[in-house]
């Protein structure tokens, strides 16, 4: 049997190394220079291969729960066994996150290409399909290599989410002019857009801290982290938590609000003590000194300049009322959502091939005979932690499996 994989990411791989093993013929047309480009450049350099905690909850997309059957039949023990079998050793942190043992992305990306290349993979670099066709029966693929016939096509290229390692939507496209219906992309763990006048003064400032998602109003999601201050807004790991929300719900036109609590191990009301104990301590001192002993100075900055309060004044020349008002805004500072910081610094991205025509037991295209989907070309993508991998994985090889 000949089979075409359209796409050398994870996977494209992992499909391209269980059908070949099975005894398929398997041409794998990569439009980059070099297969797995994505797995190199994941979890800076380490590779975050997947997540010990896998559940349905921690995917997003038209239907969440398309990822079911994926993660009950290829689930993390299986992707152990599965790296183990190739000399791959993972482990795993407190909070589920599994990198391989090497700490080393490269370790990933070479030990999952010498075994397709091991396995009889025919593996073309520099060459993106351009179409492709259904006739008597077989698959047509067209490509710089010619037009070449198979018996199964699986198209697994990928999203437009970090178009510099050659992310795009040309598995989305082929998808669409195939006839399938094509969800919107939208980038996904990536950094937000506020709308605000302090940023660029804030920039490079860091915190831990709490974000609260609002979107028409209603609270989706609450997050506790690393929340980065930049030119354009915020950043840090708690932000990447709550953006793929907030990303769908601009591409839908919902107003979007972020709400940043400075001091979350604290409510209000201890704030405000907090600050008029401090300040009765040191009369002397400015409020900006004083403050500067609880948040960075950047911030400290920011705040006052918002609510218009002269940070030179000494700490007993200001009244209650002062502290109540920062503690308020210390606990719940809030920013309207203008937008993301783009696919070209998204570790993913949303939207996709519908779900609604694909099988989620084998992948398989509802549309096409001999049609199947896998990875981040589908409308299925997951929280930071390694779940966008692990779904690209077992999808790989839930469609290898059909094939």
């Amino acid at each position: 049997m000949r089979l075409a994989i359209v796409g050398g990411g994870a996977a494209g791989l992992m499909a391209a190394i269980t059908a070949a093993e099975k005894g398929a013929h398997i041409d794998l047309y990569e439009a980059n220079d070099d297969v797995g480009k994505k797995i190199l450049a994941s979890g800076n350099g380490r590779c975050n291969i997947s997540n010990t905690q896998l559940t349905c909850d921690d995917y997003f997309g038209e239907n969440p729960l398309f990822v079911a059957e994926a993660l009950k039949r290829f689930d993390f023990r299986a992707l152990e066994r599965f790296c183990e079998a190739m000399g791959l050793y993972l482990k795993t942190l407190p909070d589920g996150r599994a990198y391989p043992l090497s700490d080393e992305a490269k370790s990933v990306q070479q030990a999952f290409k010498n075994r397709a290349l091991h396995a009889g993979v025919k593996i073309y670099t520099e060459c993106g399909v351009r179409n492709l066709k259904r006739q008597k029966g077989e698959w047509i693929v067209e490509s710089p290599l010619g037009a070449r016939r198979y018996d199964r096509l699986l198209i697994a290229a990928g999203s437009p989410a970090a178009p510099q390692l050659g992310g795009s939507e040309g598995g989305i496209e082929l998808a669409r002019s195939l006839g399938h219906r094509i969800v919107p992309a939208y980038p996904a763990l990536v950094g937000l857009h506020l709308k605000g006048a302090h940023f660029e003064r804030m920039n490079g400032a860091k915190r831990e801290g709490e974000l609260t998602l609002w979107v028409d109003g209603r609270q989706v999601e609450k997050v506790r982290g690393d929340i980065l201050f930049t030119r354009y807004g915020i950043s840090g790991f708690a932000v990447l938590d709550i953006s793929t929300q907030a990303s769908a719900a601009l591409q839908s036109g919902s107003n979007v609000v972020v709400s940043i609590d400075l001091m979350p191990q604290f409510d209000r009301q201890k704030i405000a003590a907090l600050l008029q104990k401090s300040a009765a301590r040191v009369p002397w001192m400015s409020v900006t000194q004083m403050l500067h002993g609880l948040l960075p100075l950047k911030i400290v900055k920011a705040l006052l300049i918002e609510l218009k309060i002269d940070g030179a004044m000494r700490c007993e020349s200001a009244g209650a009322k002062s502290w109540r008002r920062l503690a308020a805004i210390i606990c719940d500072w809030r920013f309207e959502v203008t937008g993301t910081h783009g696919f070209r610094h998204a570790e993913a991205a949303g939207g996709g091939v519908a779900t609604d025509e694909v099988d989620p037991n084998t992948m398989a295209s509802k549309k096409h005979p001999g049609l199947y989907f896998a990875g981040e070309v589908l409308d299925i993508v997951g929280r930071r932690g390694g779940y966008n991998f692990h779904f690209a994985w077992a999808g790989g090889y839930l469609a290898a499996e059909a094939m």
